[in-house]
């Protein structure tokens, strides 16, 4: 007991805990941009129509990752119950085989599958790569997917490298959903219909102080020679990545893809109640969830997942949006995020990471 309050007072008192303080500054601007829509129709409002997931013979198939809570568990229930073929990606068996008696417990009609994958470790994607493949060919599937939702996510409060050093969170929230991106697109452009990406964001992204993509800052390995890791900043830079990267695949996939198969979308939940913050103290963490319930912001993982559900299921002509607060709404990112020089240096430096990890792995 008299641990974690030490605990929670020296954290409290860290210079990444009161930098928190500006995300819900982020989030109030979030919705602010929704009001204004709603007040003066401006051009961040609904998107209606969506995609109709039982088209043709066979259910579409969509990989989740990190899809054994949270918002990655509530968007795979709804798109279960939408007619998609379900492919869980998550890093625990037995959270994986929990999940899947859930959803079918619910949803007998449910298709699921499930596969267990480290989002931190390249090994790892590439296995989950193969096995998927496999998987389509044992089961006589058409050799493609139809979505992919880059969902899973962490925010760790201390550092923690990877078998090739790199940074666990950077790796997790962006680097590792990249590799995946680039190593599935093949079976995304090989689909019957048209397909998607939906890159899951957060509203944290709009105060990331770094503006700069060179290796050592997108991996992560800069925060070593830190004397303290910027857990915080860490966190919002990855969700600037994510969303730039996003923003940048859209731009690559229309210059060449003449016939706009693929389609690039951001979704941002807000703050849903989940165990992102599972690092944190204990009372922290529930301090945290406290003071956005009493302003009204706090949302259940079910609310938060409406705006990836929104994305998934956006018109096939919908490309390069940012999904956020439900109900088929869109509103703009900041002005970084759109940043077409900056977008250009996070790709080649993220290309350069990826061809760095292939010739790793390739030669252990």
């Amino acid at each position: 007991m008299i641990k974690e309050v030490k605990e929670a007072f020296c954290f409290v008192f860290s210079y990444d805990f009161w930098h928190m303080g500006l995300w819900g500054i982020s989030l109030f601007s979030s919705y602010l941009q929704l009001l204004k829509a709603t007040i003066f129709g401006s051009k961040y409002t609904s998107i209606s129509g969506s995609i109709d997931p039982k088209i043709g013979s066979s259910r579409p198939i969509c990989v989740i990752t990190g899809a054994t809570s949270g918002l990655g568990k509530a968007t795979a229930f709804v798109l279960a119950e939408k007619g998609f073929h379900v492919i869980l990606v998550g890093r625990s068996s037995q959270h994986l085989s929990e999940t899947l008696k859930e959803i079918r417990s619910k949803n007998k009609d449910a298709q699921l599958k499930s596969f267990k994958v480290h989002m931190s470790s390249f090994e790892s994607i590439l296995k989950f790569k193969n096995s998927l493949e496999q998987w389509l060919s044992d089961e006589e599937l058409h050799p493609s997917i139809q979505l992919l939702v880059n969902n899973a996510g962490i925010m760790a409060t201390s550092s923690r490298p990877t078998t090739e050093g790199y940074d666990r969170m950077l790796v997790t929230n962006y680097v590792g959903p990249f590799c995946l991106t680039k190593i599935l697109l093949p079976l995304l452009k090989n689909s019957y219909v048209p397909s998607r990406v939906v890159n899951v964001a957060s509203f944290a992204h709009r105060y990331a102080s770094i503006r700069k993509f060179d290796k050592d800052s997108v991996n992560g390995v800069y925060t070593s020679t830190l004397n303290k890791y910027p857990f915080a900043r860490a966190y919002e830079y990855s969700k600037l990545c994510i969303l730039i990267f996003t923003y940048e695949m859209h731009r690559r996939l229309r210059l060449t893809d003449d016939s706009h198969h693929v389609s690039a979308i951001a979704a941002d939940p807000g703050f849903a109640k989940t165990n992102l913050l599972r690092d944190f103290p204990t009372y922290i963490a529930a301090m945290a969830f406290l003071g956005f319930k009493i302003l009204g912001l706090l949302q259940t993982p079910e609310e938060g997942a409406e705006s990836i559900v929104d994305a998934a299921l956006a018109p096939p002509e919908i490309s390069g949006a940012y999904y956020f607060g439900g109900k088929g709404r869109t509103i703009e990112s900041s002005k970084v995020s759109r940043d077409p020089k900056l977008a250009k240096q996070l790709w080649e430096t993220s290309c350069d990471l990826f061809n760095e990890l292939q010739h790793f792995h390739h030669n252990n």
